[in-house]
């Protein structure tokens, strides 16, 4: 250590705030991904920014509900053996997302009604990959940055 440094301060982060971070940034990132596919994608529309904030509250809410009862549905079939199985439990996952983009459709109609239209069901699955990916994308850069924090190799 060289004079006038001092040693990183360890910093304790708790689970609430690990829970409030990602929930900010999950919803930071859906307002941003739906706000842009108003702007480029006919068919989607919301009424106002404030709006799209409320709609990206909601989709992940949906998103978190629905993508957890998929990983329990998964790891009932991942408990017993054999191909059968396996095959029941991959086509109860792809029936659960397909699904799901209905009932993603029905709720945002309800809560929000003439202010939201996602568009048809193909605009909202390509809505749902887009913000699963763009969250995933986000998850992974934080979890990048923080290599080389606990004796990991840094990234330079």
């Amino acid at each position: 250590m060289s004079l006038g440094k001092r040693p990183p301060a360890l910093i304790t982060i708790t689970n609430a705030q690990r829970r409030f971070a990602s929930w900010m940034t999950d919803v930071l990132v859906y307002t941003v991904v739906l706000n842009l596919f108003v702007e480029w994608v006919p068919g989607v529309e919301i009424e106002s920014f404030t709006i799209s904030i409320f709609t990206a509250v909601v989709l992940k809410l949906l998103l978190d509900l629905i993508l957890r009862y998929e990983h329990v549905t998964g790891a009932w079939f991942d408990r017993h053996e054999g191909a059968v199985w396996r095959a029941l439990g991959a086509v109860a996952a792809i029936a659960i997302l397909f699904f799901s983009k209905f009932i993603i459709l029905e709720v945002i109609d309800t809560v929000f009604g003439d202010e939201v239209d996602l568009g048809h069901i193909f605009e909202v699955v390509l809505l749902v990959i887009a913000l699963i990916a763009t969250q995933r994308a986000f998850a992974w850069i934080y979890a990048r940055l923080g290599r080389g924090v606990a004796g990991d190799a840094p990234l330079d």
